[in-house]
């Protein structure tokens, strides 16, 4: 029996004219090419307004928003001016970040779902906003201070590895920038901007700030960026490494932050010690290792000869040996929380009152204790609250962080500890975890289209695979 002809092979040719158009689909589906178009174009927002976050972070300080006649601490204005920039850049970033697959429920969700523990701070984060809506008291303040600092994570988190290295690279630079505008104010004695708490102009002050707006302010995250490169040297090329930190390490006297200073040293102490300790228990280290780590200990004291003798010491030693009155204003501000009723430690006390406090025991530049100014502001209950939401945050921070952040973490905590730092209406803490998230990222490799973390070998694992 002869097989029945079919239509297909009395449409030869018409099949045969038709390959072409097949071996193109994207002719025939235009929507496709549009939105990969679509979401390249996104993707590039997304970035481009992370860029914006942070050169706003380390460029765009209150003082310099003052000066500009910009009310972001100061009374009157609109809301949008109490809102810092990367505020604005990073929440809209995370908007594109949400609406690029076209499912904003399920991608928020999702990243919801990789930061579980940040959820915790969010809802904390909330229940404080009520709260301060209810009493009829500013709520911006704990806009930047408390909500940028997550969204930030909740960004980077989502970009390539390629995207961070970009933004990684805008902050060294704007680090570096930093650092070379302190040395030039200490040494011409001119202030690019003028130095401002609140309403209150300071004047007479020799430490230099930058553009991060204080000197206690600038310190830190200078004292941060060194510790991230003592600890993840990888994060610079080898040739640039020492002398960037070595730039970065002497501007702390230029600074002048006694505790950024002395969190440092302990950490650079306490790593060089550790590693002589491995080394005289036996630790191998190359011959090249030694004549370098030598020809290291010769030029930094020969570097230290020469800074001492130029004087950029003498304003530092001085603060050690006479602080104005920053230890009794310490103790003050432990004696402010006997001036509070039950109702006042429990909720927080009225803003003005609070103030006139202030006034009344000398704090004339803040209460320099992060979890007292918290509570005589929001109050015992949500001091509580948000330090444990806090340390939800961070628990998930450390957790996609290399295990570098602990010395940050700690010079963190004694900055918390010894001023205003991240109770007043400022952007410091989203500047250390913007460091945090960008320079000590936790390195993973892919395998089989899934993540893992990357992991050293046991001893016995490496015997075995030689073995075989």
């Amino acid at each position: 029996m002869k097989p029945r002809p079919t239509v297909f092979a009395q449409c030869g040719q018409v099949s045969a004219v038709a390959l072409p158009r097949s071996a193109h689909p994207g002719l025939s589906r235009p929507g496709v090419d549009q939105s990969s178009t679509v979401h390249a174009l996104i993707e590039v927002a997304i970035v481009g307004l992370m860029l914006l976050a942070v050169v706003a972070l380390l460029c765009l300080s209150s003082s310099m928003l003052t000066n500009l006649k910009v009310h972001y601490v100061t009374s009157g204005g609109i809301f949008l001016e109490k809102v810092h920039v990367a505020s604005y850049c990073v929440f809209a970033a995370f908007f594109l970040c949400l609406i690029r697959h076209g499912n904003p429920i399920s991608d928020l969700l999702s990243s919801l779902a990789n930061a579980r523990l940040t959820i915790v701070l969010f809802l904390c984060w909330i229940a404080l906003f009520f709260q301060i809506v209810i009493l009829k008291r500013p709520f911006t303040t704990i806009i930047d201070s408390f909500l940028l600092p997550p969204m930030i994570c909740l960004v980077v988190w989502q970009l390539t590895s390629s995207q961070r290295r970009v933004l990684a690279w805008v902050f060294h630079a704007g680090i570096l920038l930093n650092v070379a505008l302190g040395y030039y104010e200490y040494f011409s004695g001119h202030r690019l901007f003028p130095l401002t708490v609140g309403n209150i102009l300071v004047l007479g002050e020799w430490r230099s700030s930058a553009l991060l707006g204080h000197p206690l302010t600038a310190s830190g995250l200078i004292a941060a960026y060194v510790m991230a490169l003592v600890v993840r040297p990888a994060i610079l090329p080898a040739i640039l490494r020492l002398p960037i930190m070595t730039f970065c390490f002497v501007s702390l006297m230029v600074f002048g932050g006694r505790t950024a200073l002395m969190t440092t040293l302990v950490v650079m102490a306490c790593l060089v010690g550790w590693k002589g300790l491995r080394f005289g228990f036996g630790e191998r280290m190359s011959l090249l290792g030694i004549i370098a780590a030598m020809c290291l200990v010769s030029l930094l004291a020969g570097a230290a000869f020469v800074a001492f003798d130029s004087g950029i010491f003498d304003k530092m030693l001085l603060r050690f040996s006479s602080d104005k009155g920053s230890a009794l204003a310490r103790f003050a501000t432990l004696h402010l929380l006997s001036y509070l009723d039950w109702m006042e430690l429990l909720l927080g006390a009225n803003p003005d009152r609070i103030t006139a406090l202030q006034s009344q025991l000398g704090l004339n530049y803040g209460i320099e204790n992060f979890w007292i100014s918290c509570i005589t502001q929001f109050g015992l209950v949500h001091t509580v609250l948000m330090t444990v939401g806090l340390l939800c945050f961070f628990i998930d921070l450390t957790r996609r962080s290399d295990r570098g952040v602990w010395p940050i973490y700690l010079l963190m905590l004694m900055i918390a500890a010894s001023s205003v730092s991240f109770s007043s209406k400022n952007i410091q803490l989203a500047q250390f975890v913007a460091l945090i998230t960008l320079l000590l990222p936790k390195e993973w490799r892919l395998i089989d289209n899934r993540q893992f973390q990357r992991k050293r070998a046991s001893p016995r694992f490496a015997l075995a695979h030689r073995m075989q």
